[in-house]
């Protein structure tokens, strides 16, 4: 029985990770429908952990479960994208503001290596890439200022993140080159400790990119409505 167990477990973690991760990074769409027969398929992997892995990802807000009908895919409303902006901005420019200036100008060297990286990643078409870039380059100002508590927050933070870039689609991609250059301007003002320019281009920066997520949240309605008026 224990080892039953034991299996179980991990199957419902596997098909936790793999849906979830599929939800972040755009896989399944919001005002997707989910159905667990399909799941389990694809996952290689009984009903039962795809229940289990369901129930833990409605609990976290990433999908609404309709019994007997299967799970619709959220998005992100405006004012989780507005909220998500504030705390970042006050997390990482704060930090910024608080680092001594040999951390400060160790991070820039690195992030100069990332904004790199990025150029490459945009050039060679990688969007997964760099997603994951952007992801770390912003969690490096927070590091800076080599506060725990700060980094957890952040840290708790990075799948509505994710989720928010990936969501942006062909608009992630069209903004690129300014997404790159705003990056630049982030380093020029973490080097020189210039704390009130850094916080005036993260600020624009933050806020030219948060995705049309009203449409999002529109089709997921528009999905909900169907399946009632079925039920």
């Amino acid at each position: 029985m224990a080892t039953s167990s034991s299996g179980s477990t991990s199957a419902a973690e596997r098909a936790y990770q793999l849906i979830r991760t599929q939800i972040l990074n755009g896989t399944h769409q919001p005002g997707t429908m989910l159905g667990e027969t399909g799941l389990a398929a694809d996952l290689a992997v009984s009903r039962t952990p795809v229940r289990v892995a369901l129930a833990r990802l409605q609990d976290e807000g990433w999908i609404l479960i309709y019994p007997k009908r299967g799970a619709i895919v959220q998005g992100v409303d405006v004012r989780t994208v507005a909220e998500l902006a504030d705390a970042r901005f006050v997390l990482e420019t704060t930090a910024v503001d608080r680092a001594p200036d040999a951390p400060r100008q160790k991070l820039a060297d690195a992030l100069e290596r990332s904004i790199a990286a990025q150029r490459e990643a945009f050039d060679s078409g990688d969007v997964a890439g760099f997603i994951d870039l952007t992801l770390e380059f912003h969690r490096g100002f927070v590091e800076a200022g080599d506060n725990q508590v700060m980094l957890e927050l952040y840290s708790q933070l990075s799948d509505r993140h994710r989720f928010i870039l990936f969501a942006s689609g062909e608009r992630l991609l069209d903004r690129c080159e300014e997404i790159i250059a705003e990056h630049a301007l982030l380093v020029k003002h973490l080097r020189t400790g210039d704390s009130a320019g850094f916080a005036d281009i993260l600020r624009g920066h933050l806020a030219e990119n948060a995705p049309p997520t009203a449409t999002s949240a529109r089709a997921s309605a528009a999905f909900e409505s169907t399946l009632l008026r079925r039920g």
